[in-house]
């Protein structure tokens, strides 16, 4: 008995190793796919002065007889509800892009928006309008609540209800407010629609349409227009109908360090009623502006308005004050980086 249970005993020890080692197998999960997050697209969705941003619109030196580019078709009545934007990752800094143009540095910037009204009694008191398209409001939000008197101060004749920003009212008692912007966004509008034109823009205190100083010197002065007229072989030179200026692209650098870009869609800050600051706009000695007014800063006043787009990317401290600074430069449009900027473009030319 004592040879035979030998034998038994290590055929039983080698059956149980067996079976347990076929539980084991059953019971141990099977390894499974990685789940990686999926990234999100680095570039967000695309996304004046008021009582203290300067007037940035000036009188027609001569009436141009072009129509407002067709291409915008809108509503004929203020959408009920924004439509929905696409949230997007937060935007990074924009590495600043090479540039041939000169830098102006810590300038004081002011912020306007399509649709404001900061002074119904002045004649370029309104940004329903700008110094380069009669129906900007319209055109860039596609939104038709009636029609500036022809009496009025500011913008008669455009279509007003378009707003950069938060509307409330009708009528004379229309109402156009700022909002803070985010990058959640890619600082988008809160409360409208999505806008039909590019919301990162600004404007420059050089009118080279309506102000007949700048007109005169434009070809001179303006860094690009030879280039320009080449480019699209016609001499635009003497052409009231047409701007070197609107539709530029410039890059700013904020109080938060981003680098954002934005296109120049009106004039100002200005003092008075004169547009042709080239020595501060062209110039390469960082030179102050001509204008004195609009800043909290007392060595010298605003240079610069831009939207409330630019205002969140760049980090402004105040949505509609006159402290900040910034940075800025012309840059080509092949040297401008992917960003929310690029998302919707402005291509409209001048219209009145």
């Amino acid at each position: 008995m004592k040879h035979m249970t030998t034998p038994i005993m290590a055929v039983l020890i080698l059956l149980i190793g067996v079976l347990t080692a076929g539980c084991a197998a059953q019971s141990a999960p099977s390894p499974s796919a990685s789940t990686s997050p999926s990234s999100a697209s680095a570039e967000a969705l695309p996304a004046t002065p008021k009582a203290s941003p300067s007037p940035s619109k000036t009188p027609a030196a001569a009436p141009v007889e072009e129509p407002a580019p067709a291409a915008v078709s809108a509503p004929e009545t203020a959408a009920a509800a924004p439509a929905p934007v696409a949230v997007a990752a937060t935007v990074p800094a924009a590495a600043p892009a090479t540039s041939k143009y000169p830098l102006h540095t810590n300038v004081v910037s002011t912020t306007f928006w399509v649709g404001e009204i900061f002074n119904a009694s002045l004649a370029d008191g309104s940004q329903v309008c700008s110094t380069y398209n009669g129906q900007w409001a319209f055109q860039h939000t596609g939104i038709n609540a009636g029609t500036t008197p022809a009496s009025a101060s500011g913008c008669p004749g455009s279509i007003y209800g378009g707003c950069d920003g938060v509307s409330s009212g009708t009528g004379a008692s229309f109402t156009c407010a700022t909002e803070a912007r985010d990058a959640s966004n890619g600082y988008f509008p809160k409360n409208q629609p999505a806008p039909l034109e590019n919301p990162f823009y600004l404007d420059l205190p050089y009118d080279d349409v309506n102000d007949s100083v700048a007109f005169q010197q434009r070809c001179q002065v303006i860094p690009w227009a030879a280039a320009d007229n080449a480019a699209t072989g016609v001499d635009h030179c003497a052409d009231g109908s047409y701007s070197y200026m609107k539709n530029r692209w410039v890059q700013m650098t904020g109080p938060n360090g981003n680098v954002c870009y934005g296109q120049i869609e009106d004039a100002g800050p200005s003092s008075g009623s004169e547009y042709h600051d080239a020595n501060y706009v062209f110039g390469a000695a960082d030179a102050r502006p001509a204008n004195t007014d609009f800043s909290a800063d007392g060595t010298q006043g605003a240079g610069m308005d831009v939207s409330p787009a630019l205002n969140g990317c760049l980090g402004f401290a105040e949505l509609d004050g006159s402290g900040d600074h910034v940075s800025w430069r012309f840059v080509d449009r092949a040297d401008v980086p992917a960003g929310p900027w690029l998302n919707v473009q402005t291509t409209s030319g001048v219209s009145w």
